[in-house]
């Protein structure tokens, strides 16, 4: 499957602002709905993805190139990771914990956005090169 490299973006510049309000806020809600962002980013049905789509795709045109879509979905799993530890820091009243999981989270979506280096994508790519070839 591809995907659109403009949505992913998008969707992180989407993240990147949830995440500060997070840091702001203290919002354990927030984050635990961010994870469910991420849960269904991993599954393939961003709903981010799905605003690009729908209302900023079509303002745009057609992309130059589109890209492999298992990178992004690996690096929506490794966000989905770093909300859980968030929102059991949140729960557990582990300030650092929380806040040091959100800011990760922040720092690789933020990345993202306004650089369009995908950390999470660049793990993924990590993974697979020191996997052994049977088991891929």
């Amino acid at each position: 499957m591809q995907v659109d490299p403009r949505s992913t973006r998008f969707s992180a510049a989407i993240t990147t602002l949830i995440l500060a309000l997070v840091l702001l806020t203290g919002n354990a809600w927030l984050l635990l709905a961010q994870g469910v962002v991420f849960a269904l980013g991993v599954a393939g049905v961003s709903p981010y993805g799905s605003i690009f789509r729908r209302l900023v795709r079509p303002r745009l045109g057609p992309p130059a190139q589109m890209e492999d879509a298992a990178p992004p979905r690996f690096a929506q799993g490794v966000g989905l990771v770093f909300a859980l530890v968030g929102v059991i820091g949140f729960t557990a009243q582990i300030t650092p914990l929380a806040l040091g999981a959100t800011a990760a989270a922040l720092l690789a979506a933020f990345l993202n956005a306004a650089f369009g280096f995908c950390l999470g994508c660049e793990m993924y790519l990590i993974v697979r090169r020191l996997m052994p070839a049977a088991t891929r």
